[in-house]
């Protein structure tokens, strides 16, 4: 390692505590130490947040160590190389020679490069008759050398911390989709509860977190969002369970109801079994049956939620119904059916729709699509689309209306017209 006594700047350049104590640490390096020049340079670049140094002034580090001829920087030879500003200028891919000078400077205050001026502030080195470089001026990558450890240590606090950022941002995610998950079936269900005021409570914590958040903020968050959930899952495990209850003591008073007739009818009217298999159980599922396959075909399977919902969340709509107001969801599809003419969607997308997602369903499409207004370009193409994802059994109405009713919500409301002064 170069020796010698502690080197001041040449010229106006002024010496600070900072780089003597940069000089003193590099004269304590050990005879035997060395690492590989690549391998710091690249904890470097992963340190880079803590050590407040850019990407500009790593590339001008990357330029000087590609002047270091050997693998390794070592105790045992020289570590001052000595480019010239067009050298370097050159290796930094035409990097101007100002900001080349700029982020050498910054490097050297970082303490991350020493720099060793000659008499005459040029950069040379003199060698001996062996060929072997006695003395060198120029800058000395000797601090690298002395600060290996401290930077690999930094190195590895950014990668954990940036390991750490990931692993929350995954549970965040996670923990959003359970969340907006439960609460569709919730409502697609017709579960018990204010399922509106949970969805808004929901969106009101996520709006807690800005486009960009620290780690801190968004562990907040998720540790709230993970209460949230488990509140969520106790209330509909809770459902299910008076559900099952209400379904068994129902199945057992019909098995009841079904054995005392058949005895009844037995001991009154004795008749051999005729082969046929139709029980009064199995009449009574056909005519279940019959009524869940009409309940289907009006298109009304899927809407679990009043026909308010639909008015208070688009309300343009109503002005289109039987008498100017939808108070039913004949009303709603009359006005749908107006609606859709006027956003000259084509009948055979409005067909399309029905037979895809149901007459009730794709009335509520539409009393959306004419709530959003200008915002959707093609009503038409827009409903078509909605009428693939629910033939694919990717859509369900009530997300859409829960956005618009947020979107509603977050809109400020209009005040007085401002009077006019002459």
């Amino acid at each position: 390692m170069d020796g010698g006594s502690v080197t001041t700047p040449f010229g106006r350049r002024p010496m600070t505590l900072g780089m003597l104590a940069s000089q003193v640490r590099a004269q304590k390096i050990e005879s035997s130490a060395s690492v590989d020049k690549w391998k710091i340079y690249r904890a470097l670049c992963e340190a880079k947040p803590l050590l407040d140094i850019s990407d500009r002034a790593l590339a001008v580090l990357n330029a000087l160590l590609s002047f270091y001829p050997h693998g390794e920087l070592s105790a045992e030879r020289s570590l001052v190389v000595f480019p010239s500003n067009n050298q370097l200028s050159i290796r930094c891919h035409g990097m101007a020679e100002q900001t080349v000078r700029r982020h050498m400077a910054s490097l050297i205050a970082s303490g991350l490069v020493l720099r060793k001026d000659s008499p005459n502030g040029k950069r040379y080195a003199r060698k001996d008759r062996q060929g072997e470089i006695r003395d060198a001026y120029g800058f000395s990558l000797a601090p690298l050398l002395a600060r290996a450890e401290e930077i690999e240590r930094l190195a590895a606090k950014v990668a954990a911390e940036k390991l750490h950022l990931q692993t929350i941002k995954e549970q965040l995610t996670l923990c959003r989709r359970d969340i907006s998950k439960l609460l569709t079936a919730a409502i697609a269900e017709s579960a018990d509860g204010d399922w509106w005021a949970i969805d808004e409570a929901f969106h009101s914590i996520l709006n807690k977190l800005p486009r960009v958040a620290t780690p801190h903020l968004i562990a907040s968050v998720l540790a709230e969002l993970e209460e949230f959930r488990a509140e969520i899952v106790k209330q509909l495990e809770t459902q299910i369970k008076t559900e099952n209850s209400s379904a068994n003591a129902l199945q057992n008073e019909r098995h009841i109801q079904i054995s005392e007739s058949e005895s009844i009818s037995e001991s009154e009217h004795p008749v051999a079994n005729d082969g046929d298999g139709l029980t009064a159980v199995n009449s009574a599922d056909l005519g279940d049956n019959a009524l869940e396959g009409q309940r289907l075909l009006s298109g009304k399977a899927s809407i679990s939620y009043p026909i308010t919902t639909v008015t208070e969340t688009c309300p343009d709509i109503a002005l289109y119904g039987p008498g100017g107001s939808v108070r039913t969801w004949s009303d709603l599809i009359s006005a749908s059916t107006i609606v859709s003419t006027m956003l000259q969607i084509d009948p055979s997308a409005y067909h399309q729709a029905v037979s895809r997602m149901g007459v009730h369903n794709t009335a509520v499409a539409i009393a959306c699509i004419f709530q959003k207004g200008s915002t959707i370009a093609s009503p038409g193409g827009y409903l078509r689309t909605l009428s693939r994802r629910a033939g694919e059994g990717q859509f369900n109405t009530w997300p859409m209306l829960a956005a618009l009713r947020r979107a509603n919500i977050s809109e400020p409301a209009a005040g007085p017209p401002k009077p006019v002064t002459q």
